[in-house]
């Protein structure tokens, strides 16, 4: 989803193809975002303009600071979000995109 929404952002026609439009953005069973090594990415993919964060922001269950007893250059964020609601935050992401002239989401 990110790379389609950055992709239509910038002006690109873009196709997104998934089997059931019920699973976009459909999280693994253990639906975590962040972490040592993906808050990181998370960090980059926000900082570009991408709803990874946000999404974890409006949906998540529970978040933390990790290695809290380390230094802070190890510090990382993890939050545990809802996947069904993160996916449907998404796909209201999505919608809007689509709602632009000249897009279509089916």
């Amino acid at each position: 989803c990110e790379a389609a929404l950055a992709a239509s952002r910038l002006g690109a026609e873009t196709l997104l193809v998934t089997l059931n439009m019920d699973r976009l953005a459909w999280q693994p069973c253990n639906p975590a975002v962040g972490g040592p090594a993906k808050s990181t990415l998370v960090h980059e993919v926000d900082a570009l303009g991408g709803e990874i964060g946000k999404m974890a922001d409006r949906t998540y269950l529970q978040r933390r600071v990790l290695n809290r007893s380390k230094g802070p250059a190890v510090w990382a964020l993890r939050a545990q979000t809802d996947k069904r609601e993160y996916s449907e935050a998404m796909r209201v992401v999505l919608d809007a995109e689509t709602a632009k002239p000249g897009a279509t989401l089916s």
